[in-house]
């Protein structure tokens, strides 16, 4: 008996330290791990930023920190704005639009269409740099809509009445409850023209485009990346490989080290963006959108 435990002491008595142990063995690998990582990003930190705009735009926010954090890195030289996003509400895709264009003052950002940069992300990336686009990428849809429902019909064969106490002419419009009238669909139209007419004017402003041709690139016009191109809604047509060294380039990065997402990160990414997305749409029957 003695004989076996001499024989497996090597392999038996680590693991006797570890059950007697647990917490202090658990603090000790923490250390290491961390120091490990430490060292690593001592060694190699990142100097190039890659930010994603990924589905509907319904809140700012989580791009937001991601460009304000790119902006007060010190070590970040450069950022690929990297956009596959069919637009969303307003105020967000003008809050993130200018949050690039405050960003590209202090470092370069290339926007880069990997699908579909149109309406709202289209104007998110209007003051990079330089716009890039995937050969296959839908761009533009510069345009403004706003929607509802009329539920008046079903609500008369099921026996549902609504109760309305307001204070002011234009409180109940775009309610879905009835028809618009023909003053509140007046109304609504001033303000889709102004936002539409604020869009146009940044676009304009941003590519070097002539508002008097906004009916060649603005209009509500879709177009692929080659159309794009022709009419000055994008720089290039070109891969994700080419935009990267674009970046590079533009911040003279000899040795590009990309800040790089891990996998959990990035499904966490993927997760958040679609749940806001999802109850964000299904909560909403009166939004105006770009």
């Amino acid at each position: 008996m003695n004989f076996f435990k001499i024989l497996f002491s090597p392999i038996t008595a680590p693991i006797s330290f570890i059950q007697n142990h647990f917490k202090a063995t658990l603090l000790i690998l923490f250390i290491i791990y961390t120091y490990q990582n430490s060292n690593s990003q001592i060694i190699q930190k990142p100097n190039l930023q890659e930010i994603e705009l990924n589905g509907a735009i319904m809140d700012a926010t989580p791009i937001l920190e991601k460009i304000e954090k790119a902006k007060n890195d010190k070590n970040i030289k450069g950022i690929l704005f990297v956009i596959n996003s069919p637009g969303g509400a307003v105020a967000p895709s003008v809050e993130i639009s200018y949050a690039i264009k405050e960003l590209n003052q202090i470092k370069p950002v290339i926007a880069y269409a990997s699908g579909t940069m149109a309406s709202g992300s289209y104007y998110s990336a209007i003051w990079a740099k330089k716009i890039i686009a995937n050969p296959g990428s839908m761009i533009g849809s510069i345009g403004v809509i706003m929607q509802s429902v009329d539920i008046s019909s079903l609500m008369k064969k099921i026996g549902i009445k609504t109760q309305t106490v307001k204070s002011g002419e234009f409180k109940e419009a775009g309610t879905f409850t009835r028809k618009w009238t023909t003053q509140e669909k007046n109304e609504l139209n001033k303000v889709i023209k102004n936002t539409y007419n604020m869009f146009v004017k940044d676009v304009a402003t941003a590519r070097k485009l002539k508002l008097s041709d906004q009916n060649k690139y603005a209009n509500a016009h879709i177009f692929t990346s080659q159309g794009a191109k022709k009419v000055g809604l994008i720089d290039e047509v070109n891969t994700i490989n080419y935009a990267k060294k674009l970046v590079q380039q533009e911040a003279n990065i000899s040795k590009p080290i990309w800040n790089k997402k891990d996998k959990i990160e990035k499904l966490f990414d993927k997760i958040i963006t679609k749940t806001i997305s999802y109850i964000t749409i299904n909560s909403s029957t009166f939004m105006a959108t770009y």
